[in-house]
């Protein structure tokens, strides 16, 4: 018995998210298994596996079938202080020791950046392609994750707007997604890492062709726009983007692993209580290119 892949929320639009049966992950995927995981993705952009209890090795190793592994160079903790090794984000509330980190703590500060709407890795040059995200340890309640279908919020916007939007290309960087929280304690080499990149507005998926918005809390600028028509713009696109009609709330369970195309999507985290630990662990695959070289 193979692979099922089978869409599970059709009150939205019917290719945006899906389950996917007949695998378990703690076994490298074979090649049959990995193509039709990607023709998966091509058409839904988000696919649920559940009750898959794996660890980082095994979850590095299935990452790893789909193509080379971004560095979580993204994350504010580097060195001696990461919990994870390089190949995976700490997306957690979690010290070196295993304790909930305090409320102030600067690193779950920063992280309280993912509550935003965001795409991961857009304020990489080459952002990131699939994210990969196994449940570890979760809350008794909340924390749940959203997901906005980028090429439906696009297919929705008036012919005219679309339009207007096909050249336009904004600055990425995390300085500003931290900003918009209050957190601006960032030191100078991180103020260099975190500089900001170019990404186009609109993007053409590789394989199916479909245009998509392609926005994130990162985005603060629009090239030769002055600041605030810019933002007031990117403030509006997010918000027709993210309606209800292109949301998905995924529910975690234990040992979930959720994969999500960033090119096509974006999410982000729901509150949950700060003493309670939760614990996610995110592997990215890198992106196809710049989206600044790509044409529509």
């Amino acid at each position: 018995m193979g692979i099922s892949i089978a869409g599970v929320a059709p009150e939205l639009h019917p290719d945006f998210v899906a389950e996917v049966t007949g695998i378990d992950l703690r076994r490298p995927p074979s090649p049959d298994d990995v193509a039709a995981i990607e023709a998966g993705m091509d058409r839904f952009a988000l696919l649920v596996f559940r009750n898959q209890p794996i660890d980082d090795d095994q979850q590095v190793i299935f990452a790893r079938s789909f193509g080379p592994l971004e560095q979580a160079t993204g994350d504010l903790a580097q060195g001696a202080e990461r919990r994870l090794r390089m190949e995976l984000n700490d997306i957690s509330n979690v010290n070196l020791d295993g304790t909930v980190m305090a409320r102030d703590d600067r690193k779950r500060l920063f992280g309280l950046g993912n509550l935003l709407w965001h795409s991961d890795s857009s304020f990489k040059a080459n952002p990131a392609k699939y994210s990969m995200l196994s449940a570890r340890v979760l809350p008794a309640r909340d924390g749940n994750t959203e997901f906005a279908d980028m090429r439906a919020a696009y297919d929705a916007l008036p012919e005219e707007e679309r339009a207007n939007l096909h050249d336009l290309v904004c600055e990425h960087t995390q300085i500003h997604s931290r900003g918009v929280l209050g957190f601006t304690d960032f030191t100078e080499e991180e103020r260099i890492r975190f500089a900001p990149v170019r990404q186009r507005l609109i993007r053409r998926h590789p394989v199916t062709g479909r245009l998509s918005l392609y926005l994130s809390s990162h985005a603060g600028a629009i090239e030769g726009w002055p600041v605030p028509e810019a933002r007031a713009l990117l403030r509006d696109l997010t918000e027709h983007a993210t309606q209800r009609a292109f949301v998905y709330v995924h529910r975690w369970q234990p040992h979930d692993l959720v994969i999500w195309d960033n090119r096509t999507t974006m999410h982000r985290a729901r509150r949950y209580d700060p003493t309670e630990k939760r614990d996610l662990r995110r592997t990215t695959l890198e992106g196809d290119g710049p989206t600044v070289l790509q044409t529509h």
